[in-house]
């Protein structure tokens, strides 16, 4: 058994088990900002304090974006509060990289997480696959499609919705991968924009739009989906045939972390064998090897991807919203 010693060890695996002696040797509090929905994060804090009891989570929910806004914000009054992040996309976490907002940590579980779905360097990890697919009102839309081009077509005219790029990481992932993939660009989402397309502030509002019958198609992450359709809501889920971009909502630690030593126990705990299993039975496709995708969902090996370049990506996130912004409006 290794000693914790309560430091960090940047760019180093942890000395931190999972024991229930060292587990008694980590406590206070552990400030943790997350786009996960609300009851998703309140399920995981309960269920790492059932390993860490004396660790007091606090957790800050909102949209990716508007908790970027407040980290920078926070950064302007020369602290920022949170100790450890589990955000939407790794454009978003490449963003913090540069910036020098995070710290280094190679958890011991980075064994088990495909290497291409973790920072070389060890600022952010994946903890979870996640696409963004075709949802559709099953009382409204009787054969399911295949191509997302059926966004621009008669079929889908003004019964279409998405979400914002300027609230979720998704989305602003999303439209950077379409507007630069052969096929689709600017005048794929141009047309979709000219075709009527609704757009609204999350992916849990797009899924509750066409859940409800008040569009027939939405844009959104699978999860959603899947779990809205085992409540027994008329909706179904298609990956086009084109590809589907995903996500993997990253988890990382901030460079000025007050409780370090909580989180990189937390770290560790999303990542492990337990940790993906709660991810699971939440209804999310695990990224750790070895876990199946929940029903109804599809695993990363069954996905045809469309992605693009992280830097690139990066680089180009603010003009890109401001090109959505030219075409959809505010």
């Amino acid at each position: 058994m290794l000693v914790f010693s309560g430091c960090s060890t940047k760019g180093q695996a942890s000395p931190v088990e999972n024991g229930s002696e060292n587990s008694a040797k980590i406590s206070g509090k552990l400030s943790f900002y997350t786009s996960q929905p609300e009851e998703d994060a309140t399920k995981l804090a309960a269920a790492f304090n059932k390993k860490y009891p004396d660790v007091n989570v606090a957790i800050y929910r909102s949209g990716t974006e508007e908790v970027m806004a407040k980290l920078q914000a926070e950064k302007q009054a020369g602290q920022i509060q949170a100790d450890v992040l589990l955000l939407a996309d790794s454009v978003t976490f490449e963003n913090l990289k540069r910036q020098n907002l995070l710290q280094a940590y190679k958890s011991p579980e980075l064994g088990q997480i495909p290497a291409e779905l973790a920072d070389p360097d060890g600022m952010y990890a994946g903890t979870k696959v996640m696409a963004t697919v075709l949802a559709t009102n099953t009382g409204k839309v009787k054969t399911a499609p295949a191509s997302w081009k059926v966004l621009t077509e008669s079929a889908a005219k003004d019964a279409g919705i998405m979400p914002s790029p300027l609230y979720s990481g998704a989305a602003a992932y999303n439209i950077g991968v379409f507007s630069r993939t052969d096929g689709f660009g600017w005048n794929f989402l141009q047309a979709v924009k000219d075709n009527g397309m609704a757009v609204i502030k999350g992916n849990g509002a797009v899924m509750k739009a066409v859940a409800s019958g008040e569009k027939s198609y939405g844009m959104v992450v699978d999860y959603m989906v899947a779990r809205e359709k085992a409540k027994g809501s008329p909706v179904e889920l298609t990956y086009p045939e084109e590809g589907v971009p995903i996500i993997t909502e990253p988890i990382g630690i901030m460079k000025d972390a007050q409780n370090t030593a909580a989180a990189q126990a937390f770290v560790d705990f999303v990542l492990s064998e337990d940790g993906q299993k709660l991810a699971a039975e939440i209804g999310y496709s695990p990224i750790r090897k070895g876990i199946s995708a929940p029903e109804g969902l599809k695993s990363i090996s069954e996905m045809k991807i469309i992605s693009g370049d992280l830097a690139k990506l990066t680089d180009e996130r603010e003009a890109d919203k401001q090109k959505f912004i030219d075409v959809f409006g505010k």
